[in-house]
């Protein structure tokens, strides 16, 4: 049986870094980034949300804020269905 994904999205909660602003979203349909639907989403964002991401796109959502860990700028992430 095959396992159905889940159509993910990140949305900024909160941001001291550039790069980000609250309420910015970064939708990944299966395992792609949906690059028309999406703003840039930041590489040491992707390491610190990707095992939360995966685990979501199976259907465990987690309820908790993710952050993303590069410098003193905190960015916090919601995850939830799209």
């Amino acid at each position: 049986m095959e396992a159905i994904e889940q159509i993910i999205k990140l949305v900024v909660e909160s941001s001291g870094c550039p790069l980000y602003a609250p309420g910015d979203e970064v939708i990944f349909d299966g395992p792609l980034l949906d690059k028309d639907k999406s703003g840039n989403f930041c590489m040491m964002a992707l390491s610190a949300v990707f095992p939360f991401v995966y685990a979501a796109r199976k259907g465990v959502i987690s309820e908790a804020p993710l952050q993303c860990p590069d410098c003193g700028e905190k960015v916090v992430f919601r995850i939830m269905k799209a």
